[in-house]
C-alpha cells in the first residue's frame, strides 16, 4: 500500500540567512559576515546569529539574498564576491529548493591580519 504526501514544506526566512550566511564564511578570502548596530550589540552580549549581515527576501518562490561581508586583506575583491554568489545560490538552491536569482554581496570592511 503506498501512500501519497503532499510535498508542502516552507522555510522561514531565518533559516534561509543561516545557510547563505554559513555558505559565504566558506569561501577563502571571506573575513566575516557583517552586520548591522543591532545584530552588532546582539553578539556583544553573547547571542550569536548564523544570519548576521544577510537579508532575505522571498517573492513568489523566488529568494532574493543581501550579504554584507568583511574581505580578508590581501583578497581579490571582485573574485571573492562572485564566488560568494555563486556559492550562496548553489547551497540555497540545492537545500531548499528555492530559486535564487540574485545574490547581491556589499564589502562593509577589509580585514587586517594581527
Amino acid at each position: 500500500m503506498e501512500e501519497n504526501f503532499e510535498k508542502d514544506v516552507q522555510v522561514s526566512n531565518d533559516a534561509i540567512a543561516a545557510i547563505a550566511g554559513i555558505a559565504a564564511t566558506e569561501i577563502e578570502g571571506v573575513a566575516s559576515m557583517a552586520g548591522n548596530i543591532t545584530n552588532e550589540l546582539v553578539s556583544k552580549i553573547g547571542v550569536k546569529s548564523l544570519s548576521k549581515g544577510v537579508k532575505v527576501n522571498v517573492d513568489e518562490g523566488n529568494v532574493y539574498v543581501d550579504l554584507s561581508i568583511n574581505i580578508a586583506y590581501d583578497h581579490n575583491i571582485p573574485e571573492v564576491s562572485k564566488q560568494v554568489q555563486e556559492r550562496v545560490k548553489s547551497v540555497v538552491e540545492s537545500m531548499t529548493g528555492l530559486n535564487v536569482p540574485e545574490v547581491t554581496v556589499k564589502i562593509a570592511g577589509v580585514k587586517v591580519n594581527d
